[in-house]
């Protein structure tokens, strides 16, 4: 079980997906926690991501760039999700 632990603005630290059958334990700053499933938790963050992307016009044909890609920073990513209890339903 992976136990995670929201931070004060509402937010939990994930950058990738966790395996689907995983269990993911979540403890909220109000006290309270919830069992979320790998699955549940990584489509919170595919939609976390597809409104980052939409809100930041990264979607779409732009063409790209020859040159490689500056790794320091990735800023077609995003590094945490938002959530609240009662979205393990």
């Amino acid at each position: 079980m992976i136990t995670l632990q929201q931070d004060a603005d509402g937010f939990i630290r994930m950058n990738r997906h966790f395996p689907d059958n995983s269990l993911i334990n979540i403890s909220f700053t109000e006290g309270t926690s919830e069992e979320f499933s790998g699955t549940r938790l990584n489509a919170i963050f595919d939609d976390a991501l597809a409104e980052f992307r939409g809100q930041n016009r990264l979607e779409g044909a732009k063409g790209f760039s020859r040159a490689p890609a500056k790794t320091v920073q990735p800023t077609k990513n995003i590094t945490v999700v938002k959530v609240h209890p009662g979205m393990a339903v």
